[in-house]
């Protein structure tokens, strides 16, 4: 109260009380005797619940340098504890920010995080927010940080490290829709990162929704193995688009979960003829022959119709197209036809048509070849019916051959008709129940005069 500080500084360091270092470091703090306000500084904040009333004490009257200096000062001491490094931590957050980010890096394991995290969000520093979220394993707070605060937290490879701990899968999400708005380029990066954590028709369906379909294209072709629907119809949409046409018909060939009457459908007026033909070749899969043939013929490629005509099986859809070539007077796709549709058309009709329209030349490859093969035909009939005739003398001398028995009286006729044993004058078997005898014998019954005779066959016996 003499304003003799230095000899209250060392009857303090005598007295060696929380109370007397308190009081003295704040008349020193009064006085502006901060050098000597510091000494007692650092015996009051090694005790953690005198370190809020000394940080109000400054920040109060506006020292925040000097008690800055105090607590940069104690976290070199012995004694130093949590609280000295997180309080240090939000005086950085307050009034040096460029120091704050050292700050956590050099003592993150000593700093009581979540307080420090409130004062990071109540100042707004979100890139030290953000390193303080990864400390404390907080991964799903450090992405939405990141997504929220772009500019300064978002880092792209720090990023990609984090997404793959969250815990809440709808962050993946999020982070799709905000790598397409915010940073578009990186966008394959990061789906290549989350492919295996992600829905990919919520996925797929999430990008198109916007419009960027094209932004994933990696994705959706490393991913297609799955053979989605969604999918396949996004890529097949973008390959449209793009005017893709050998990769959209790599896909059709390949992935059969896709409607290809709807993708026929779009393609079948596309400016280029080559996504005109993919739409014929895709009624031709659906078994729409008749359609893909007539999209075929509008275009001019006729090879094409023939081979869908071929593959219909359908005599119908070939005589058609056989007929549509004789009227448009080309010989050479006649001919062709011919031999591509060779098992659907019938000589009579293309006799006809070769007759009428002067194309006999060209017919008469196809006609050779008819009469060889109805040649071969009969020729093979009559080999059957002569093998069959063969058998069937066989069997007929096999049942008119000599009886059996001679002298014995012994006849056969069948197996499955009677068999008879006796004589010429063998009397018929009597009804009821059989008797047989030998001689008269009593007891036994008597044989009928003329022998023994018995009737069915072997069941007989």
């Amino acid at each position: 109260m003499l304003g003799q500080f230095q000899n209250a500084v060392d009857a303090a360091k005598k007295a060696m009380s929380a109370r007397t270092w308190k009081f003295v470091n704040f008349a020193c703090v009064d006085k502006e005797e901060f050098r000597l306000a510091q000494i007692c500084g650092l015996h009051l904040i090694v005790q953690a619940d005198e370190l809020d009333d000394l940080i109000n004490k400054y920040e109060t009257l506006g020292y925040f340098e000097q008690v800055i200096e105090l607590m940069e000062a104690g976290t070199g001491l012995d004694r130093a504890h949590m609280g000295i490094f997180t309080e240090l931590g939000i005086l950085y957050a307050k009034f040096k920010e460029d120091k704050l980010m050292n700050h956590i890096k050099i003592f993150g394991g000593k700093l009581n995080i979540p307080k420090l995290i409130r004062a990071c969000e109540e100042y707004e520093h979100w890139m030290e927010l953000r390193v303080l979220y990864q400390k404390y394993e907080e991964y799903d707070n450090a992405a939405m940080t990141m997504i929220s605060h772009p500019v300064e937290a978002w880092e792209h490879p720090v990023f990609k490290e984090v997404i793959t701990k969250v815990a809440n899968t709808e962050i993946y999400y999020k982070a799709i829709l905000f790598y397409i708005n915010t940073f578009p380029t990186n966008i394959d990066d990061l789906m290549s990162t989350i492919t295996n954590k992600v829905d990919h028709v919520r996925a797929t369906r999430l990008v198109a929704k916007e419009g960027h379909v094209a932004m994933i294209k990696e994705y959706l072709q490393q991913v297609q193995s799955n053979n989605l629907t969604a999918v396949n119809e996004a890529l097949n949409d973008l390959y449209i688009e793009i005017e893709d046409f050998e990769n959209l018909r790599k896909s059709v060939d390949t992935y059969d979960n896709q409607d290809l009457a709807a993708l026929a459908q779009k393609c079948e007026k596309h400016e280029l003829m080559e996504f005109r033909r993919l739409a014929a070749y895709m009624y031709k899969k659906k078994g729409r022959f008749a359609q893909s043939v007539e999209l075929s013929k509008g275009d001019g490629m006729f090879q094409d119709a023939m081979d869908t005509a071929a593959g219909s099986t359908d005599p119908t859809v070939a005589e058609s197209l056989l007929r549509y070539f004789v009227e448009q007077g080309r010989k050479d796709c006649f001919a062709a036809s011919l031999f591509t549709m060779y098992d659907l058309l019938k000589p009579d009709v293309v006799l006809e048509l070769a007759y009428r329209f002067q194309m006999m030349d060209y017919a008469l490859p196809y006609l050779v070849q008819c009469t060889r093969q109805y040649t071969d035909k009969v020729d093979k009939l009559e080999a059957a019916a002569e093998a069959a005739k063969a058998k069937q003398e066989d069997v007929n001398s096999l049942q008119g051959g000599p009886t059996l028995g001679g002298d014995m009286g012994m006849g056969m006729t069948g197996l499955g008709g009677q068999l008879m044993l006796g004589g010429p004058g063998m009397a018929p078997p009597q009804m009821g129940m059989p008797q047989m005898g030998m001689g008269g014998m009593p007891g036994m019954g008597g044989m009928p005069q003329g022998g023994m005779g018995m009737q069915g066959g072997y069941g007989g016996f």
